[in-house]
């Protein structure tokens, strides 16, 4: 079972602002690669992070945003364990992730979908990232009564070795494709004669890595120098560990590295691991330095860190208004800049960008300036709202 404190003699413990400002910083971050899906026909055309086909200001642009889901994951599971810490009873902290998790399935699949494509043909669906924070909500819900270690060890097993499985193809599968998919392929299958639903998050990676979240979450109830010292070296860890095996280009991704034309372009093509799903190099890559930045933030955070500490306290509404404000602003600007917006409403989205539609970075970087500056007043109304009040519904907000 996990060392908790028993819910007969709760802990009470401040939040962590570094937890808070690693969270914030990621979800600002993440906005920036939203922004341009709305203001740009990049993923259109070209695939920003392929070395072969997009510029270095586009390729960082993208890659910056690798860190958001990963991170985001990871400190939902530490968030897990540090809630049963503080006295909350296991099985009530299950049914806790179960909810939570069927609630983010059922925005990801009829809220968000009309918030990123501003129809409700519901012909098309995304199983996108909040899709995969659900179930893997719904999967730690059963971990949590194992021991620790286990659930570590059981985690490992889901993230490292999940590579050995790249060249099983879905349609080898025949009618369990669909299930492959879910689990480890991005793709897209039917759901009767007219719904498709589109994988851009398969969970096998996922689910392990919020659990090693859920272990992490142990560490940071360490005293400060002590927990800020261990995550330093374990992200240190990982960074090297990540360099090494990208290195050897044996194993860790479906994609090996190769020289490119420029000692450049060949580091962005050492650092162009595969996203969907998560590689055991792309996990390492991203994994790593965020362990460091949060032993940086685990201390007394200067006042232009603050904003991020209130988005990370209120992620899932900063989440939820982004994507609305960001395709609300790139309808006027399409209908200025080309008298017509067809492609910012169309199921599945991008059909219809016209060709002369030119990458705007400028344009991309200013909209998510200006929205992340919209949301901050409400943002910081918000975490003060939950922080006086302890009202059930709110932690599914």
């Amino acid at each position: 079972m996990l060392d908790a404190t028993p819910a007969s003699t709760p802990v009470k413990r401040a939040r962590m602002e570094g937890i808070d400002a690693l969270r914030g910083l990621v979800m600002v971050i993440m906005a920036l690669d939203h922004s341009r899906d709305f203001f740009s026909n990049s993923h259109a055309y070209f695939d920003p992070i392929d070395v072969h086909a997009t510029t270095a200001a586009f390729f960082l642009t993208r890659w910056v945003t690798d860190f958001c889901a990963p991170v985001f994951s990871l400190l939902a599971g530490v968030g897990a364990y540090i809630s049963i810490s503080k006295g909350t009873p296991l099985h009530q902290a299950a049914r806790t992730l179960v909810t939570r998790g069927i609630w983010l399935i059922f925005l990801e699949i009829v809220i968000l979908r009309v918030f990123w494509y501003f129809n409700f043909d519901y012909t098309f669906l995304k199983a996108g990232v909040i899709w995969s924070l659900g179930w893997s909500m719904i999967f730690l819900a059963g971990m949590i009564f194992l021991p620790v270690r286990a659930v570590l060890v059981i985690s490992l097993l889901l993230i490292l070795p999940h590579n050995l499985l790249d060249g099983i193809k879905p349609e080898s599968l025949g009618c369990f494709s669909w299930l492959w998919m879910l689990l480890h392929v991005k793709g897209t299958f039917a759901v009767g004669d007219s719904i498709r639903v589109l994988v851009v998050y398969p969970l096998l990676p996922w689910l392990g890595l919020m659990a090693i979240g859920f272990c992490c979450g142990r560490i940071m109830l360490w005293e400060r120098e002590r927990r800020r010292k261990t995550i330093f070296w374990i992200g240190l860890g990982l960074t090297i560990g990540f360099m090494i095996l990208r290195g050897i280009n044996l194993y860790g991704d479906p994609t090996p590295w190769t020289s490119q034309t420029s000692q450049l372009y060949t580091l962005f093509n050492f650092l162009a691991c595969e996203k969907y799903p998560p590689s055991v190099s792309y996990l390492l890559m991203t994994m790593g330095p965020a362990l460091i930045a949060l032993s940086m933030l685990d201390r007394p955070l200067p006042i232009l860190m603050k904003p991020f500490v209130t988005f990370g306290h209120v992620p899932f509404l900063y989440y939820m208004l982004h994507l609305p404000l960001l395709h609300a602003m790139a309808v006027p600007v399409a209908l200025y800049r080309w008298g017509k917006a067809d492609w910012l409403f169309a199921n599945p989205p991008g059909q219809n960008w016209p060709h002369e539609f030119q990458v705007d970075l400028s344009l991309t970087y200013a909209a998510w300036i200006i929205a992340t500056l919209l949301l901050y007043p409400l943002c910081r109304h918000f975490a003060d709202f939950k922080s006086r009040r302890k009202d059930w519904w709110l932690s599914y907000l």
